[in-house]
């Protein structure tokens, strides 16, 4: 199977088990809930699900773990798309969770999906050690030493005396995108028993490989294709890995990351394909 194909099929699984998971949750914030999780890639999704495919963790164990990342990327983006943050009207070609209702709303829908996440893991039918982990490390991944630290920098750049460095913007972006992209990767191997650092390796290159191309793609992407503004950052003056390194050097260190992050899926042979796959997309995605 292609990888477009095994994507939307994962998408359409995700998509079914979400849809059960809050299927309980009604009333105006239950409803953003589910439009919040509506669409996208699926891609941290689909990571884990190959991760633990690699291991052979159940499919339904997989499932609800992907669910669970989702949920915490998708309340990412309600915030992050409020008017205190990015102030932006459009996600996914569809009005941003705060325009489809009310900023109040907004906050309390994305609250609401990452405190389900924790939930979701806390009674997957694994063993108490496994789930204690998953959560400590999605915790981890997705509060002030990880994503929202992240978040917090990228905003007191836009107000610093002088414009971030390569090195900056480097960890900025790992903290930021990158935890959520490596976190599905480590509970993957956590659900087979394994040990994540060779996966780890993977979604570190992937992760910022995957904001190059973001950079990239607000830069030379079509709004009407991705579904958002573009053109933001430059309008904006934010530093990026293209305004700072220009748009063909930043396609040459996204390459190289490509080439990286498939190197370090090497010891597990053709099980791997997809994932290897995956590294490739990030970089020639068109949204």
């Amino acid at each position: 199977m292609s990888l477009p194909d095994r994507l939307r099929a994962a998408q359409g699984e995700i998509a079914a088990t979400l849809a059960t998971l809050l299927a309980p949750h009604d009333g105006p914030v239950g409803d953003a809930m589910r439009y919040a999780v509506t669409g996208g890639k699926r891609l941290r999704g689909f990571l884990l699900l190959e991760t633990a495919a690699l291991f052979d963790v159940p499919r339904a164990t997989a499932l609800r773990a992907a669910a669970a990342i989702e949920a915490v990327h998708a309340y990412s983006l309600v915030h992050d798309d409020l008017p205190c943050m990015d102030d932006d009207d459009l996600r996914r070609g569809q009005p941003t969770v705060h325009r489809r209702w009310d900023e109040a709303t907004a906050v309390l829908a994305g609250d609401a999906l990452l405190t389900a996440a924790f939930e979701w893991l806390a009674s997957l039918d694994t063993g108490p050690a496994i789930r204690c982990e998953l959560i400590l490390t999605l915790a981890q991944a997705a509060g002030a030493s990880g994503m929202v630290r992240g978040q917090a920098l990228d905003i007191a750049a836009e107000t610093a005396a002088a414009p971030l460095t390569l090195d900056a913007i480097t960890d900025l972006q790992g903290l930021k995108t990158g935890r959520l992209l490596e976190w599905p990767c480590r509970a993957g191997a956590l659900l087979g028993r394994a040990d994540p650092a060779p996966l780890l390796a993977y979604a570190a290159d992937l992760g910022l490989a995957f904001q190059i191309a973001d950079d990239l793609l607000d830069v030379e992407g079509d709004a009407a294709v991705m579904g958002k503004a573009v053109q933001k950052d430059a309008a904006a003056g934010k530093a990026t890995f293209v305004s700072l390194l220009g748009v063909p050097r930043a396609r040459q260190r996204a390459e190289a990351l490509v080439k990286s992050a498939q190197d370090a899926l090497l010891p597990f042979g053709s099980r791997a394909a997809t994932l290897s796959d995956v590294a490739r997309f990030v970089v020639t995605r068109d949204k």
